[in-house]
């Protein structure tokens, strides 16, 4: 079965400034490899399967079933955090992983 993965605003906002950072401190190239990572990486991992990926650690304080997937290596790994409605899944955002917890109103 193939999911349909929507982004959420916080995410496509989340996209934007994270790949902002990115041009601004490693350069444009930098930048679009993240991008197209993420476009090419994780959309078709989360459309195949996103049951395959763990609770984010922050769930059950939310309340929600929030899943996670790691994106990126080394210093540079994000959150992509997501919860699945049917055959919907929906990012609510991408984050860097040094980044702190999601509190109730970051979703």
């Amino acid at each position: 079965m193939a999911f349909t993965v929507v982004l959420r605003p916080r995410a496509r906002a989340d996209i934007r400034n994270n790949a902002d950072w990115l041009e601004a401190t490693q350069g444009l190239r930098a930048a679009d490899r993240w991008r197209t990572g993420l476009l090419t990486a994780v959309i078709p991992a989360l459309e195949a399967d996103p049951n395959r990926y763990p609770q984010a650690d922050e769930a059950g304080d939310l309340g929600l079933d929030l899943r996670e997937l790691l994106h990126g290596r080394g210093r540079q790994v994000y959150r992509v955090l997501f919860t699945i409605d049917g055959e919907t899944v929906y990012v609510h955002r991408v984050r860097h992983a040094t980044q702190d917890r999601l509190q109730p109103g970051d979703i």
